[in-house]
């Protein structure tokens, strides 16, 4: 992922910030077996101290990529929205002039996927991913002896993620005016379409701060 200076994270509170206010699904890509394309599977994900927990079905493909190499890439992006060229165009300029761009926020970690098979370890896997979407405790007990839990722990596998590096992307606009990016945001949340509204959150939260890029 390409991060400009004036796209990168303010620092490393941002990203954290980000992914615990809901933005827990994401893209598992792993490098494909000779001659064969990387595998990329959608997930949702639980951190677990700096690493990250995922569980998939036993007969998903990706098992005999991760075998083949544990160098996994995990993406989550979100807050994203088209800006139209007319409003990126320079003050004093033709509005057909401005030339259009994405706005998104985007997380990668660099991991090294360890596989989880043992029945009590997948189980703990699903208690904590539980814990994390069901916080109010309605579900039935995860036990690898009782139902309906139990049953289904066989047909899955748990992967733990082992954060190498991680990699924050927040692109707003930021080496532009403070005037200009708050004219975007007030046409995104005009506009309403998509992630408008999240995406001009995004950029205004970032108006009154300059990231390191610039002394």
């Amino acid at each position: 992922m390409f991060i400009q200076p004036w796209d990168a994270g303010l620092d490393e509170s941002e990203w954290h910030t980000w992914i615990a206010e809901g933005n827990d699904f994401g893209l598992l890509s792993v490098n494909g077996l000779p001659g064969q394309p990387p595998v990329v599977v959608p997930t949702h994900f639980t951190g677990d101290g700096s690493d990250l927990l995922v569980h998939l079905a036993r007969p998903n493909p990706v098992w005999k990529a991760i075998e083949h190499d544990t160098n996994v890439t995990f993406t989550v992006i979100g807050d994203y929205a088209f800006i139209p060229g007319p409003w990126r165009a320079k003050a004093g300029t033709e509005p057909v002039d401005g030339v259009p761009t994405s706005y998104y926020a985007a997380v990668q970690f660099v991991c090294r996927a360890v596989v989880v098979d043992a029945p009590e370890a997948k189980a703990e896997l699903l208690r904590r991913q539980l814990a994390h979407f069901q916080p109010d405790g309605d579900h039935a007990a995860v036990a690898v002896d009782q139902p309906p839990y139990g049953r289904m722990l066989s047909g899955i596998r748990g992967l733990r993620l082992q954060v190498i590096d991680v990699r924050a992307k927040f692109k707003y606009d930021d080496h532009k005016p403070v005037e200009h990016r708050a004219d975007v945001a007030d046409r995104l949340a005009q506009r309403g379409q998509g992630l408008d509204v999240a995406t001009a959150r995004q950029q205004r939260r970032r108006l009154d701060r300059i990231g390191p890029w610039k002394p």
